[in-house]
């Protein structure tokens, strides 16, 4: 899958509102106010040269490395870029030309400590915004709102949740899915009591679910929907639970943070966000 990026949107009004927050970066440094490490963040990312993104690389549509090309693609990583533009004062297009970002692939367990670690900038990278987690990072304002699915084998035959009693259900490490689904069960007046257990990866509860070692894999439904094939379905679809609000998160109280928030209203705003939904998920949107 690997579809072109429309080269003419743009963000103006963050990229120019940044070269302020810049210059503010700068010069917090050498007042002596000791405005602290987090006032530099700005500047540290401007004397690199690159904004250094956690994505996904497993998640279709939002962050996945296309193996014919060895490339990310998706509606994650053309917002990094777009942050990036708004950083370094440039437009979408040039900071693509420029390779302006630089991607690693995150997991839900490595995600927040590669932000402690200074190793990334920000994380684009189907990241829940939790109160538990805001308490640790900075996220910005919600660009993609999803809820949680339960896949299964087509095989079983299952129609009800409540044939998940006694199974066993695949998760995410460091996820927030286990919960939503105990909640879900208990809301909507389920009696049965699956059990759970988590893997490192997305590929691995995918590959367990078709080896038998676990029954359903539960995750976000735009993670499933990269998984989707003849032998699967979701149960019982219609009943929808755990909404997942996607931010993209930073440092906490860096000076990097408002600028990330700046730019995703605005790309909220000006309709960019409502065409990449369309162009990367279509349909599944």
């Amino acid at each position: 899958m690997s579809i072109t990026r429309r080269s003419f949107i743009k963000v103006s009004g963050a990229s120019a509102a940044v070269l302020g927050l810049g210059l503010v970066g700068c010069s917090g440094g050498s007042d002596g106010s000791g405005s602290g490490e987090a006032a530099s963040k700005l500047q540290t990312i401007k004397d690199r040269g690159v904004l250094n993104c956690g994505v996904k690389a497993d998640v279709l549509g939002y962050g996945y490395m296309d193996t014919a090309t060895q490339e990310y693609e998706g509606l994650e990583i053309d917002l990094c870029y777009q942050i990036a533009a708004a950083v370094f004062g440039t437009t979408y297009e040039e900071a693509k030309e420029q390779g302006l970002c630089d991607f690693t692939t995150v997991t839900p367990s490595t995600r927040g400590t590669l932000i402690d670690s200074g190793a990334l900038d920000i994380v684009a990278a189907t990241y829940t915004i939790t109160p538990e987690r805001e308490e640790s990072w900075d996220f910005s304002t919600p660009y993609r709102t999803d809820s949680v699915g339960i896949m299964v084998k087509k095989a079983n035959g299952w129609t009800s949740m409540e044939d998940l009693d006694g199974q066993v259900i695949g998760v995410s490490t460091g996820s927030t899915t286990q919960g939503a689904v105990e909640q879900m069960l208990k809301d909507e007046g389920f009696s049965c009591t699956p059990s759970f257990v988590e893997y490192q990866s997305y590929p691995e509860i995918k590959d367990a679910l078709d080896a038998g070692m676990v029954q359903a894999f539960a995750m976000d439904r735009s993670t499933l929907n990269t998984y989707m094939d003849d032998s699967v379905e979701l149960l019982q679809p219609e009943i929808e639970f755990g909404t997942q609000e996607y931010g993209v998160a930073t440092e906490k109280d860096s000076d990097l943070s408002p600028v990330v928030d700046d730019t995703v209203k605005e790309l909220l705003e000006n309709g960019w966000m409502d065409e990449e939904i369309e162009l990367w998920l279509g349909a599944s949107a």
